[in-house]
């Protein structure tokens, strides 16, 4: 394969020196492969537009029952360790001062990573009065809601009930069926 230079210094190219494969090279590091199947990039990924647009969108054309289209957030690690995070999902605005925020994260985290034993637990925080706090939290044995004593009211609806069940977490009162429970 041949390999196309794009800068003085002859460290920025493309090249096909793997049968069926487009190597894109930056600064002499393989930053991008192009296969017949596969785009893999070795580095973060930016994509931004202009308007309010989809900026990724994952589409399956299978036709079969099976899952897809399939989302993979996949940490490889060469030494895995209990309490490891595996991965998050924030979403982040800016406030009024220009200064950017996580208003909401979803983090797992690998409590166990031992073989035939493995255990994880999920957060998922919101900011509050500008901090974040952990409002719903799942591990192997539990679902705990506002674990972190935040004074975050738990209500469930009915179908006619607004407060089927509720719980005020400022004075730590349980109602059924009732808005003010005693």
């Amino acid at each position: 394969g041949g390999e196309l230079f794009l800068d003085a210094d002859d460290d920025t190219s493309i090249t096909a020196d793997t049968d069926d494969q487009i190597d894109f090279k930056l600064g002499g590091t393989d930053i991008f492969q192009l296969t017949a199947t596969t785009a893999t990039f070795n580095d973060g990924v930016t994509i931004t537009t202009a308007d309010n647009t989809d900026q990724l969108t994952l589409t399956s054309t299978d036709a079969d029952a099976t899952v897809g289209p399939r989302l993979r957030i996949y940490r490889n690690s060469s030494s895995p360790a209990d309490n490891d995070v595996i991965g998050d999902i924030r979403w982040e605005g800016r406030n009024d001062n220009s200064q950017d925020f996580v208003a909401a994260q979803l983090e797992v985290v690998a409590q166990d990573v031992s073989d035939g034993t493995e255990d994880s637990y999920a957060n998922f925080k919101i900011m509050k009065a500008g901090s974040q706090v952990t409002t719903l939290s799942q591990n192997a044995t539990e679902v705990t809601i506002n674990d972190g004593s935040q004074d975050l009211d738990f209500r469930v609806e009915g179908n006619g009930n607004t407060h089927a069940i509720f719980v005020r977490a400022s004075d730590d009162h349980v109602g059924i069926n009732e808005d003010a429970p005693d």
